[in-house]
C-alpha cells in the first residue's frame, strides 16, 4: 500500500491529545500540499496541523455535540488511552490544566513520522503515526506493509486495547486484517477496555451520565448518541434514535456479507437498550 512519508515532530503543549488524535509538525510545512484527496490538510501558523490516527477510535475525552455542552466517555479508560500515546510517542512528565490542556512536557517536541492518503472533511490529516526517523524519503509515496504498521501507534493502541477499530474505505485489506488480527488478541486476553465494552451486549440508556460515566461503547456510537440526546435537551428516550441514524446516512460495508448498508440496520434499540449487532472490527464506513 503506497502512501505519502512526511518527517516531522509531534507536540502536544496546549493542547488536549486524546488516544487517535495528536499536532504534527512536518519539516518542511509545505509537504502538507502533497497530500491527496479532495480536501486540504489544515494546518496553523506552525505549520502544524491535528491528525486523526487511521483505523482506530478511542473513547473521547472531549467531545461537543451540535447542540450540547461538551462531554466525554469514561474517563478511566478515554484518559488511558490518552496517557498511553502521549507517552508512546516518548513524552514525559506530562502535565495537565484542570480543562485537560497540557502545560508543560519533556521534550518539548519529539520526532517521528507519519504515512497517509488523504485529509477528512475537518481538515485532519488521517495517518498512521510512527516515532522517530522516517524509514524513507519525506515528501515522497512509500511502501506500507504489515511489518511497518506494527511499528505505528495505531497498532499499538489497538494491541494495548485501548482503542476500538473503526475502518474506512481508504485503509488497505492488508493492513485492516493485521489490525483485526490485534483487536481480536487483546478482546481474548482481557485488555485494556474490553472487559468493559458494551458495544454488542447492549447499554441501558438512562439519559447522558449513562454513556458519559459509564458505558463503554464504540465511539462512532457514543458520539451519534450523544448528538441524538443532546437534540433532545437530556431527555432519556431513545424513540427516534434509528430515524436520527438513517438522517446522519453513516454507510458502512458489513465485511462478512459484502453488503453496503445503514449503520442504523445495524443498530438494535429495545426497552431503552441499544447495541451494535456487528462487532466494530466487521464494518468499513465509507469516507465523507
Amino acid at each position: 500500500m503506497p502512501m505519502l512519508m512526511i518527517q516531522g515532530t509531534y507536540r502536544v503543549v496546549g493542547a488536549r491529545p486524546d488516544g487517535d488524535s495528536v499536532r504534527f509538525i512536518p519539516d518542511d510545512p509545505a509537504q502538507w500540499d502533497l497530500v491527496e484527496g479532495p480536501h486540504k490538510v489544515r494546518r496553523n501558523s506552525t505549520g502544524g496541523a491535528q491528525l486523526r490516527l487511521d483505523g482506530i477510535d478511542t473513547l473521547e475525552t472531549h467531545y461537543r455535540p451540535p447542540h450540547g455542552a461538551e462531554l466525554h466517555q469514561p474517563a478511566p479508560f478515554a484518559d488511558r488511552a490518552a496517557d498511553e500515546l502521549v507517552a508512546w510517542l516518548g513524552f514525559t512528565g506530562v502535565q495537565r490544566n484542570s480543562s485537560g490542556t497540557i502545560t508543560s512536557s519533556e521534550p518539548e517536541r519529539v520526532p517521528g513520522y507519519i504515512l497517509t492518503r488523504g485529509a477528512d472533511v475537518h481538515g485532519r490529516c488521517v495517518a498512521l503515526a510512527g516515532r522517530g526517523p522516517a524509514p524513507g524519503t519525506s515528501g515522497t509515496p512509500h511502501h506500507v506493509d504489515v511489518a511497518l504498521l506494527r511499528q505505528t501507534a495505531n497498532f499499538r493502541q489497538l494491541s494495548e486495547g485501548v482503542a476500538y477499530p473503526t475502518y474506512y474505505s481508504k485503509l488497505f485489506f492488508d493492513l485492516r486484517d493485521a489490525m483485526t488480527e490485534a483487536v481480536q488478541a487483546a478482546r481474548q486476553a482481557g485488555s485494556g477496555l474490553w472487559p468493559a465494552d458494551i458495544t454488542t451486549t447492549g447499554a441501558k440508556i438512562d439519559g447522558l451520565a449513562t454513556i458519559t460515566d459509564t458505558a463503554v461503547l464504540l465511539p462512532k456510537l457514543f458520539r451519534r448518541l450523544a448528538d441524538f440526546l443532546a437534540l433532545g435537551g437530556g431527555a432519556p428516550s431513545l424513540a427516534g434514535f434509528r430515524a436520527f441514524l438513517d438522517q446522519r446516512a453513516d454507510r458502512v460495508l458489513v465485511l462478512p456479507t459484502g453488503q453496503f448498508t445503514g449503520l442504523s440496520t445495524l443498530v438494535e434499540v429495545a426497552d431503552q437498550v441499544v447495541r451494535l449487532t456487528r462487532p466494530p472490527e466487521d464494518l468499513v464506513f465509507q469516507e465523507a
